[in-house]
């Protein structure tokens, strides 16, 4: 059915980005906005990732999974921001069929490494609250780095098929990108093929990795809220909550932000308002995973304190 090879059969060189036609603001208006919320996520996500690796009193689980996280969001923003910025302040919305697919193929990649990843640090706050005495066996160091590097393995892989898909389309209509990037639902309108057997692989992919890191990480809140209502103390209670409220309230960003964007037909696609949903995935959670898990960490706050008084 598909010829598995990455080179459109249209022999397409090139698409145009729409961006933000329908937004009155000055082009150069947006420029300035995205360059400051970019430099924000750049600034936050390395901030983090420098205290945890420059600080031995963070080189525990916990926090070498929310130094992976803050690597995923600095990749995934540069991944769509850097291409966003040229385009609005140079007015020149070409992309590469190339590049297009690698834009294509590092969304979805970094999309499935947050899902494993933030999983994986659900089961690590499901072995601190509910086996705390076996949490040094099961999240050793060894243990983390097997857990870290099967994430990035196999999020991998699962790009690779969406990205030959959508590459063996024929494009024999308009070659413009109603987005601001290249996604999967605005490079199957441009389609003249039959793109149903796309969708159909796409979703089944997509529930594959989504499902499961979604069940373990239910499964592993299951067990923790179950956990947390036999403690008998109330103040036993908050403290077990307070470890895993900011994983939780990253999760419910993260699942909420992906179900409006990602589970819906192709035929119920509008551009605007995916692009919404688009802003929100791609700016919001990158901004906001640097304020959830260290505003109210004291570990984290002393080690910043540390880090800025370095000669």
């Amino acid at each position: 059915m598909f010829n598995l090879s990455l080179r459109s059969p249209s022999r397409v060189v090139e698409f145009t980005v729409e961006c933000f036609p329908d937004i009155s603001l000055n082009q150069i208006n947006l420029f300035v906005i995205f360059l400051l919320i970019y430099l924000n996520i750049i600034l936050g996500n390395i901030t983090v990732f420098l205290c945890i690796t420059l600080d031995s009193h963070l080189h525990t689980p916990m926090y070498i999974f929310l130094c992976s996280l803050s690597i995923v969001d600095i990749l995934s923003s540069s991944n769509i921001l850097p291409k966003l910025l040229y385009m609005l302040f140079t007015q020149q919305k070409i992309i590469t069929f190339n590049g297009c697919m690698a834009q294509l193929y590092f969304f979805i990649y970094f999309t499935c490494t947050e899902f494993f990843l933030l999983a994986v640090m659900a089961y690590d706050r499901y072995v601190a609250i509910c086996h705390p005495l076996h949490y040094a066996l099961y999240m050793s160091m060894k243990h983390c780095a097997l857990y870290l590097v099967g994430t990035w393995l196999a999020a991998a892989l699962e790009p690779v098929l969406h990205t030959l898909f959508i590459a063996n389309l024929s494009f024999c209509s308009s070659l413009q990108v109603n987005h601001f990037f290249c996604d999967i639902s605005p490079l199957l309108t441009l389609s003249c093929n039959d793109t149903i057997h796309v969708e159909i692989a796409t979703y089944v992919l997509g529930a594959i990795v989504g499902l499961s890191a979604f069940t373990l990480t239910l499964l592993s809140y299951v067990f923790i809220i179950n956990s947390i209502l036999h403690i008998k103390s109330a103040e036993g209670r908050r403290k077990a909550f307070f470890t895993c409220a900011s994983h939780l309230t990253s999760v419910i960003i993260f699942y909420g932000t992906s179900l409006f964007l990602h589970v819906r037909p192709t035929s119920t696609y509008a551009p605007t308002q995916d692009k919404i949903f688009s802003l929100l995935y791609i700016i919001l959670i990158p901004v906001l995973n640097p304020l959830i898990y260290t505003m109210k960490n004291k570990q984290f706050k002393e080690a910043f304190s540390r880090l800025i008084r370095l000669p």
